[in-house]
């Protein structure tokens, strides 16, 4: 069984916490490690996940395995185009790594089978992990002898932010085996159902036989491609042609970009479950949210006496039912009820818990003005570390940057601005046009504009720096990079 883990995605729900170049899936939303990395842990050991992100968050998606110790293969989508294509991307892999096993003087099995694949998402909680487990063992059986799985989520209450699934419980699936009781406790699909109203919803609960759709699936490589060449052979043939031409980058595998631009844009259950007849729903009751809202967060986080969720530098008095987020600052909420409070460096949201779902207007209204809030926070992270920007004034900026042990940013020069590096602790390592030499803690240098540098941290610990641009124009694309070994351009 292979894991197949979509880490794409925006979450804007969770402004602003949750950005563009920083989404949720990699943030630490409900303990120390990030979604992505709560996603992996669940699964118990495995030998090898497959990621599937935007190229954006390649650096992000490797750093967060390299620190858990997990072996993982990283897609590069060139362009968002949705779950079809992107569980086609992985399952066209999978099959073509059995193809070479059995070609291979290690395994010549012409009945070797087509891997099982499970395919979850990177953002979502499960409170019982065992009880997940417990499905996805259950699952492989009916995986094997060929169905197409979805695990529908037990609900407890009526909801409208999620689409159903209906399953026709009066016709649980023939048992038999060794997965007899696995195969007993699913049932044939009925139909998908987008989101419904309170009044639908309600109605949904009580009938028995609706579940949560929970958009997590387990099936064989060769079934999915199969039913997806039968419903949808536009988006099978265009995610052929991007695999036909596949390169390989550090840990990450690339995609032909042209051939997956051109790609429809679809998701797995219009383009496959919705139409195949061998969809199968199997119920799971773990404690499942996917986060979709800050409301949503608030729901499954311990609460004090007053059902307040306080998290970071926080006081409250005479407030109840409230979610308060402080990153970097003390903030005080007093004599309020219901509330979203949610304060970063750069940008503080303040909401109606029962309006968090707006939240979205908010962030089309930034974003549409130009702003910068909504694509990237304070703090920037790259494959080499980190900066912040503490300070940004018409003809300067002042960065604390933070570069990893053995970590080397690229070969570059600025038509713009000239920088002056104030070393805080650690050593670093500077080329500066001709000569390259050591600058340790409380020294500097200058970096005039046009000169060619490179900064280097050949030491054991982390390297900072405070950086001081000057010039009329600070942005980021006044970067000339000559040389990157992140293979950036």
């Amino acid at each position: 069984m292979i894991p197949v883990i979509m880490a794409g995605g925006s979450g804007t729900r969770l402004w602003p916490l949750s950005r563009t170049q920083y989404p949720k899936q990699f943030l630490q939303l409900n303990s120390n490690l990030s979604m992505l990395q709560e996603t992996v842990k669940r699964l118990g050991a495995v030998d090898q996940v497959s990621l599937i992100c935007n190229e954006e968050h390649r650096f992000l998606a490797a750093e967060q395995m390299r620190v858990m110790n997990q072996p993982c293969s990283v897609f590069l989508e060139p362009v968002g185009r949705n779950t079809a294509p992107a569980i086609a991307l992985a399952a066209l892999q999978a099959e073509s790594e059995v193809r070479s096993l059995r070609l291979s003087d290690v395994r010549k099995d012409d009945e070797q089978q087509s891997p099982i694949l499970l395919v979850l998402a990177a953002d979502h909680v499960i409170e019982d992990e065992a009880a997940f487990r417990d499905a996805i063992a259950k699952a492989q059986p009916l995986a094997q002898e060929g169905c197409l799985v979805t695990f529908g989520i037990v609900p407890t209450h009526p909801e409208t932010g999620y689409g159903y699934i209906k399953a026709e419980v009066n016709q649980p699936m023939p048992a038999g085996g060794e997965g007899q009781d696995a195969l007993s406790e699913a049932f044939p699909v009925s139909a998908f159902v987008e989101k419904p109203d309170l009044e639908t919803a309600e109605s949904y609960l009580a009938e028995d036989g609706y579940y949560w759709n929970s958009g997590m699936f387990m099936f064989r490589a060769d079934r999915y491609l199969e039913e997806l060449g039968k419903f949808r052979p536009d988006i099978l043939e265009a995610c052929q042609k991007a695999m036909a031409d596949t390169s390989a980058d550090m840990d990450f595998v690339r995609v032909n970009s042209a051939a997956f631009e051109a790609c429809p844009d679809e998701s797995v259950d219009y383009a496959v479950m919705e139409k195949t007849d061998r969809a199968v729903v199997l119920p799971l009751d773990a404690g499942w949210s996917d986060v979709g809202s800050w409301a949503a967060l608030w729901e499954i986080k311990a609460k004090d006496g007053r059902g307040n969720v306080l998290d970071g530098d926080v006081i409250a008095h005479d407030t109840s039912d409230s979610f308060v987020m402080s990153s970097n600052r003390l903030v005080t909420i007093l004599g309020v009820d219901n509330l979203i409070v949610v304060d970063t460096p750069d940008a503080l949201l303040v909401a109606d818990k029962n309006k968090i779902q707006d939240v979205k207007k908010i962030v089309a209204e930034i974003k549409g003005a130009g702003r910068n809030e909504t694509f990237q926070h304070r703090e920037v992270y790259r494959p080499w570390g980190k900066y912040d920007s503490i300070d940004l004034g018409d003809r300067y900026q002042v960065k604390r940057i933070t570069v990893k042990p053995g970590a080397r940013l690229s070969v570059q020069k600025h038509h713009h601005r000239a920088e002056h590096w104030i070393v805080v602790s650690g050593t670093a390592r500077v080329t500066k046009g001709e000569e390259t030499f050591l600058v340790t803690e409380n020294q500097s240098t200058y970096i005039p504009l046009g000169e060619i540098h490179c900064l280097e941290n050949p030491g054991k610990v982390e390297l900072e720096l405070i950086e001081i641009q000057s010039g009329s124009y600070l942005g980021e694309d006044d970067i000339v990079r000559l040389e990157d070994q992140y293979g950036r351009a």
